[in-house]
């Protein structure tokens, strides 16, 4: 079946009341799950990647259709859901491959002056899997404080885990400035892919294409979580506050980087099959070339 990205309303409850009907309790409001590239879950994932898409960069569903055909096939979903509005909160997409035929690979070279093999060359992805981090989206209802920092928490975390799962070697996303902001802050390492600077994107006009060696992200975070949880002292990012909201904002960021880092408060609300991930997405990430 054709992927959509244009569920109605009905339709995006009546997949996600199944999908909860099947998962084993679990603790707190909110639960995160994988869903393989044709499953129905998956494109309950792709309509809030549209809704969040659309509405901060004006990426409407033909759009997404045209950007993502390539790597449907390709594509694993992390949804994080919503037991009591029986709802998605937010979603994450990882397109698995071994370099050359993922997105973000096959988009850079337009932007950045260099051709596929030179930036594999850059940072030694010769064959082992890679995953790239194609699509992070937290609808706006719950962008409120609290809801917010649990839903991307939880959606970090289930990415690092399945990753690690699944012998993911390196890590390549575009992340817009709110996105690249957020994800330093983390404390994941981030280098300029091939060394490139900002460019625009599909309605970003400030994008960068970045990597991460997969094996450095978790014990990267636990460094930032000690970092910040000091009031005073260097750390990865920036924070623009001043004052008494600088210091909440670091705490609350050092918050998140140890349950991201730790999986303490979140591990308990992720759900993964022990008989390795759904769809073809697993198989395209442990390829070897």
């Amino acid at each position: 079946m054709p992927a959509r990205y244009d569920l109605d309303p009905g339709d995006v409850r009546r997949r996600v009341a199944q999908c909860l009907a099947g998962l084993p309790a679990t603790p707190g409001r909110f639960v995160a799950v994988p869903a393989g590239p044709g499953e129905p879950l998956a494109d309950v994932g792709r309509t809030v990647e549209r809704r969040v898409f659309q509405e901060t960069f004006g990426n409407d569903a033909a759009v997404m259709t045209d950007e993502y055909r390539r790597y449907e096939a390709q594509s694993l979903f992390f949804l994080v859901l919503d037991r009591e509005a029986v709802a998605p909160a937010g979603v994450c997409r990882a397109v698995a491959g071994t370099g050359r035929g993922i997105k973000t690979i096959d988009d850079a070279p337009a932007h950045i002056g260099h051709d596929a093999d030179a930036i594999a060359a850059a940072h030694g992805m010769t064959g082992g899997p890679v995953w790239d981090f194609a699509t992070l989206a937290v609808l706006p209802e719950y962008r409120g404080r609290r809801s917010s920092l649990e839903v991307s928490t939880l959606l970090y975390r289930t990415f690092l885990r399945a990753g690690r799962d699944a012998g993911v070697q390196h890590v390549v996303a575009m992340l817009d400035r709110g996105a690249y902001r957020n994800i330093e802050l983390l404390g994941v390492p981030l280098a300029a892919l091939a060394g490139s600077g900002p460019f625009g994107y599909l309605g970003s006009t400030d994008n960068r294409a970045v990597y991460s060696e997969f094996a450095a992200i978790l014990p990267a975070i636990a460094r930032q979580a000690q970092r910040l949880r000091r009031p005073f002292g260097p750390f990865a990012g920036r924070i623009r506050r001043r004052g008494l909201r600088r210091l909440l904002v670091r705490q609350m960021a050092a918050r998140v980087a140890h349950r991201v880092a730790t999986g303490r408060g979140v591990d308990d609300r992720i759900v993964l099959p022990r008989a390795g991930l759904p769809g073809p997405a697993v198989s395209a990430a442990r390829a070897r070339i």
